[in-house]
């Protein structure tokens, strides 16, 4: 048992290394910003969305976070990550979504809008009820935090 909390803990901990590796991609090569490539802690808008959701339809909530895997790009969002949860609380979900600025995500949800493979995806949630709830925040990556490489001890 205490092995397969082990496995799972770092699962989890893998996990949130290759979510931040995504932001610090983002961060550093934010497309049509004018920023160079590199340039690690450029200001870029992350927007993080919280789902509360129902843990007996996790499978409908991946098929739906998996749909939105050609629709954010194509709209003009970023898309770092959908993630379930592995681990502990079994009913909140989170996807990360990154844009120029606060403007290029107001663009990007009036495309989104009009996206008749997005309008399906919401209703195909709405019709299934299963997130229960949604919260939106917008995050910026602290400069010299990202996508720093494990030291040696890290890697046992």
């Amino acid at each position: 048992m205490s092995e397969d909390c082990d496995d799972a803990r770092r699962r989890v901990l893998q996990g949130g290394s290759l979510m931040l590796a995504g932001l610090a991609a983002q961060a550093r090569a934010a497309p049509g910003s004018g920023r160079a490539a590199g340039a690690v802690g450029a200001t870029q808008v992350v927007c993080l969305i919280r789902y509360q959701i129902d843990p007996y339809q996790r499978d409908a909530f991946r098929d739906y976070a998996q749909a939105w895997g050609e629709v954010i790009p194509r709209c003009g969002g970023a898309l770092i990550g959908y993630f379930l949860p592995l681990e502990g609380t079994n009913d909140v979900a989170w996807a990360l979504i990154g844009f120029d600025s606060l403007a290029s995500y107001e663009a990007y949800r009036r495309r989104l809008r009009s996206d008749p493979a997005a309008q399906d995806n919401f209703a195909r949630a709405r019709a299934k009820r299963f997130i229960l709830r949604e919260e939106r925040s917008f995050i910026e990556g602290v400069s010299g935090t990202l996508g720093r490489p494990r030291t040696s001890a890290e890697r046992r």
